[in-house]
């Protein structure tokens, strides 16, 4: 039997409320016509977000940093749990069987972190493993998978499960600047989650194995993508250079290079690819650079179109429409990959 960690299941969960992109500018009273074009030319239809209720006297753009992180606990709790629950239920399993719960998160900090609050939360078991990994953003999700599949092979036969919790409305500013416009126009609110097992019962056809991972990181870049102090605003604020696309599409190359190398893998025998919605730019960089076609990247396209970047867990939404398309069959070769700060390529070599 393999010792490969496999993809057992997969679950997703978004808010209940979504906008247009014309809905979010009217909400917000833009007129500025560039930041209207960043909005309406970026390929997202709707984006699933928790915006506060509208008040006359208070606009919506005046939450606090503590609202904000309020927001981030509360409704994070709520989607983490509907995607672990989606994932156990796709992966045939119970609550009572996770042995090891990582959760990931960029948009708030907290401590205790999400795996203590959801173990309470889902009665989960007491001596269930925890691991939080916090701020490596749109990358993080293959970042914590990698870890999640070498603590699945240490224990076989036991249950992990990763959840990727993402309330990216809890992280925005608006100032009405170019700079927070990209990344107003960009993110949705969205929780994803895998459950990863190797050499257990049944374990062998229930999904992909994850037969080796790569990381690529690109220092002159570091600053391209980051999460930080606003003193105007008094609050955290994401930052997106423009380069961002073009610095990931340079190196795609080689990180995909890297992942093959000493394989058995040639470019041509990848059949499926699962790529993090990270903007229409980034994918078409990705793309380009790869030699891909529109149809490979379908699925990443779709998920840009109907929930925007869902930050850590795209990756995952992308994954799901793949599983329910029914086109996957045994032995087929698919890449998994993830780009974020740092800035970081990551990559995943799967087999199903």
């Amino acid at each position: 039997m393999s010792r490969h960690a496999r993809l057992i299941g997969v679950g997703t969960a978004v808010p209940s409320v979504s906008y247009s992109q014309a809905e979010l500018l009217e909400r917000l009273e833009v007129s500025d016509p560039a930041i209207r074009s960043i909005f309406l030319n970026n390929a997202i239809e709707r984006r699933g977000l928790t915006l506060p209720a509208s008040l006359p006297d208070r606009p919506d753009t005046a939450e606090t940093q503590g609202e904000l992180l309020a927001k981030h606990t509360e409704e994070g709790l709520r989607l983490g749990r509907e995607a672990v629950l989606s994932c156990l239920a796709d992966a045939g399993h119970e609550v009572t069987d996770v042995r090891l719960l990582c959760c990931v998160t960029s948009t708030g900090f907290l401590t205790p972190g999400f795996s203590a609050l959801l173990l309470k939360d889902m009665n989960l078991s007491t001596t269930c493993a925890r691991l939080d990994i916090v701020g490596m953003g749109c990358n993080a999700g293959l970042n914590a998978m990698t870890a999640v599949a070498a603590w699945s092979q240490s224990h076989p036969g036991e249950l992990a499960v990763m959840v990727c919790i993402e309330v990216c409305s809890a992280a925005y500013v608006f100032d009405g600047t170019l700079r927070t416009s990209v990344v107003n126009s960009l993110f949705g609110d969205g929780a994803a989650a895998a459950a990863v097992m190797s050499g257990g019962p049944g374990s062998a056809q229930a999904g992909p194995e994850l037969l080796r991972f790569s990381s690529r990181t690109i220092p002159e870049a570091v600053d391209a993508m980051r999460y930080d102090w606003d003193d105007e605003q008094h609050r955290f604020s994401f930052g997106l250079d423009p380069e961002v696309p073009y610095v990931v599409g340079a190196h795609a190359e080689a990180a995909l290079g890297q992942l093959l190398e000493s394989t058995d893998v040639p470019r041509s025998g990848v059949a499926h690819w699962v790529v993090h919605a990270g903007g229409k730019k980034v994918v078409d960089a990705v793309r380009v650079n790869l030699g891909l076609s529109r149809h490979d990247v379908r699925h990443t396209t779709g998920v840009l179109r109907d929930h925007g970047n869902l930050s850590s867990g795209s990756f995952l939404f992308s994954y799901r429409r793949l599983v329910d398309e029914g086109k996957v069959t045994p032995g087929d070769i698919g890449i998994l990959m993830t780009m974020g700060p740092g800035s970081t390529i990551e990559m995943a070599l799967a087999r199903w």
